[in-house]
């Protein structure tokens, strides 16, 4: 009987159809699909850092910084696509899970052609990739059009736009010409970026869980802080096969300083933030492509660091300059777009704040001209943990002088 009424408890039909979910509604938390759909995209983030750091050991700086910044973007792009619209329409049922299936599918499709768009092979790869994912999210919203009158004119403006764009970037591939395909790209993106603000028009009430949007965000900082802390310790490893030196430990030291400082200072303001205005939410949502850019490119940096630091490389030797820059650019990015998206209106310690960590960007980013990778890389972390230590203290003393007095553990 205790069986029978377990079964009853836990069963559901196998189709629900499309829901709208409450905006307020409690207890909303990153589902398992939710967190696997994140695990198998920083495969794909994977594929790109170490593409990244490949380049860099073959001097190829300009095209690894571009192919970079263009397959993030449509990972990245694809990944938010499906955070915003589950937040508003999880309906977790089969129809549901197996398009969000498609487009786990689609990632690792585009992930097996980063190689080949890295070395300007062909783009058409990465692109088939992307395109199923996107299609995967029309058929979801289109679903929605169908079955949720209260929200059809903006599931439509959603599905029908991508659907153009789509067709833009199928078309953009058939020549499979790199020169083509770069001189496209932003028009396309552009594209992309306009149909959420379009479909966000004011004749209907947005639908997004905020809180459950802020979590799902600071799950993928975690799991790309993770795989960048992954990459630096098997390059750390490969560098000390030969024997341990003084500057692979600084390379691991001012690593491990800089990978527990972004976690500290991210969860301290992005990670506890949640976007009050439909402009702010905008800015705050696109702007973390700059954050977890960054973070993925520092994990390729402390790779390309120890790589250097070891002497690997072969003919291909890794120049300092470009080891000790491919950890301090991306980590001074990371810190400046984390401060200026904390800044809220009324917020007197959001100016202090911006103007504090891009002054700790600039001494970072210097380190990386005029010294070697592994005093750099020292340097980083030092001046990123003396930040975290000044927020902790800063934020002690708001404390103490707003009347709360000292935290007493009970």
């Amino acid at each position: 009987m205790a069986v029978e009424d377990a079964l009853v408890k836990t069963g559901k039909p196998w189709r629900r159809g499309a829901l709208v979910r409450d905006p307020g509604e409690g207890h909303r938390a990153a589902t398992p699909l939710e967190l696997f759909f994140d695990l198998c995209f920083v495969v794909a983030v994977s594929q790109l850092t170490a593409a990244l750091e490949h380049d860099y050991a073959l001097g190829h700086i300009a095209d690894g910084v571009i192919g970079f910044l263009m397959l993030m973007f449509a990972i990245w792009w694809a990944w938010m696509g499906f955070v915003w619209f589950a937040t508003a329409h999880d309906s977790d049922d089969v129809p549901y899970r197996l398009l969000t299936l498609l487009q786990i599918a689609g990632v690792l499709i585009l992930a097996s052609g980063v190689g080949k768009a890295f070395d300007g092979e062909t783009y058409r790869v990465v692109v088939a990739g992307y395109v199923v994912m996107r299609v995967a999210l029309i058929t979801q919203w289109m679903r929605v059009a169908r079955q949720q009158p209260s929200v059809r004119g903006r599931a439509l403006r959603y599905g029908l736009g991508m659907a153009v764009v789509q067709v833009l970037w199928v078309l953009s591939v058939i020549p499979d010409s790199e020169t083509f395909f770069k001189a496209v790209f932003v028009p396309l993106i552009l594209a992309e970026i306009a149909v959420p603000i379009i479909a966000e028009r004011s004749d209907s009430p947005g639908q997004w869980h905020i809180g459950h949007v802020s979590e799902r965000y600071g799950l993928l900082t975690l799991i790309i802080l993770g795989e960048s802390v992954l990459a630096a310790t098997v390059a750390v490893k490969d560098a000390t096969e030969f024997g341990v030196t003084a500057s692979i430990v600084t390379v691991a030291a001012g690593g491990l300083l800089i990978a527990f400082a972004c976690w500290w200072l991210y969860f301290d303001t992005l990670g506890a933030d949640s976007p009050d205005t439909s402009v702010r939410t905008f800015v705050w949502g696109y702007g973390h492509y700059v954050v977890f850019g960054a973070l993925a490119a520092v994990g390729g940096g402390l790779a390309t660091a120890a790589a250097q630091v070891a002497g690997h490389g072969g003919e291909h030797a890794i120049a300092e300059r470009t080891a000790a820059l491919a950890v301090t650019v991306p980590l001074a990015l990371f810190l400046v777009a984390v401060a200026a998206m904390s800044v809220r209106p009324n917020d007197p310690c959001g100016p202090d704040r911006l103007r504090k960590w891009t002054a700790a960007g600039v001494v970072v980013v210097l380190a990386g001209v005029f010294l070697p990778p592994a005093p750099a890389t020292a340097v980083a972390g030092v001046v990123v943990s003396l930040l975290v230590a000044i927020e902790v203290v800063t934020a002690h003393r708001r404390y103490v002088s707003s009347g709360g007095g000292p935290a007493i553990a009970s």
